[in-house]
């Protein structure tokens, strides 16, 4: 079994490989180099060393995208992880009729970005306009509103991993807690938490970086708007690259620079929440 699945293995990994060199490898690694260039089409490129990189470092609206995303990333990361955790105690509690709270909360995964932002704009915008206001009149309102679309479309899913992490909680465990004088809360903060720690991971991993690379329920919901104040970075990127002529290079700058930005983040997460894990 051994010997053919060694004898076959490069036949069916050769074509995945191919598709993943020309998908990803190579448009990556031609994406770097147009950083350096300015051009219109692939074709054209003239190399100028880092002089899109000082002009991104130079545009205004690019610093604000950022500060705008890493505030908004911090806030969906803390409020996504806290409601679906508790959500997901909650539909552990073994209550009559979880499995189709369970089905309720997971459905707005399901639904695209841009149809999401524009179902939330409307909602949003009609609750505003008793106050006089709309989601661009201020970049707060904005904010405010792609904080619960993003709640909305992603506690669901995140819910189910808790839910797994929690069902895998030894029960044992529990009855030992509970013999021992534990109350509900130190046994879960004492118990479950420490022991759904990998689910933590990975939920807090997804949630840091779906917050940096939301682009479609922003451009549906806000469109950047008040003059670009509620604009987050990936919008920020397309807006750079494909609104303004001769700025192709200064978008593909800025892309490099997002990528480098959210890997950084996101392993620094991940090594920090499995430390966590070790640790337990």
């Amino acid at each position: 079994m051994n010997k053919s699945i060694r004898k076959y293995f490069p036949l069916f990994v050769l074509p995945t490989l191919i598709a993943f060199v020309m998908g990803f490898v190579v448009p990556f690694i031609l994406g770097i180099y147009l950083s350096f260039c300015e051009f219109t089409t692939v074709t054209d490129a003239k190399f100028v060393g880092f002089k899109n990189y000082i002009k991104v470092f130079q545009d205004k609206s690019f610093l604000h995208a950022l500060g705008f995303t890493v505030a908004f990333t911090i806030a969906s990361v803390i409020t996504i992880n806290v409601f679906a955790f508790a959500v997901a105690v909650l539909l552990t509690k073994g209550f009559k009729g979880t499995n189709a709270f369970r089905t309720i909360f997971f459905m707005p995964n399901l639904i695209g970005g841009i149809v999401l932002g524009y179902i939330w704009q409307i909602i949003l915008n009609g609750v505003l306009a008793r106050f006089g206001v709309t989601l661009q009149y201020d970049a707060k309102y904005g904010f405010i509103g792609l904080l619960i679309l993003m709640n909305w479309q992603q506690i669901g899913y995140m819910m189910i991993i808790y839910i797994a992490g929690i069902q895998n909680v030894p029960s044992d465990v529990i009855e030992a807690a509970s013999i021992d004088g534990a109350n509900s809360w130190q046994t879960l903060k004492d118990v479950t938490i420490p022991m759904v720690m990998p689910s933590i991971t990975i939920c807090t991993f997804l949630t840091v970086t779906n917050g940096f690379k939301l682009f479609d329920q922003n451009m549906a919901l806000t469109a950047g708007g008040p003059s670009h104040q509620s604009e987050m970075l990936a919008l920020n990127i397309f807006a750079t690259f494909y609104g303004k002529m001769g700025y192709e290079g200064g978008g593909q700058a800025k892309a490099v620079i997002f990528f480098i930005l959210v890997a950084i983040i996101a392993l620094f997460q991940l090594r920090a929440t499995r430390s966590k894990e070790v640790q337990q």
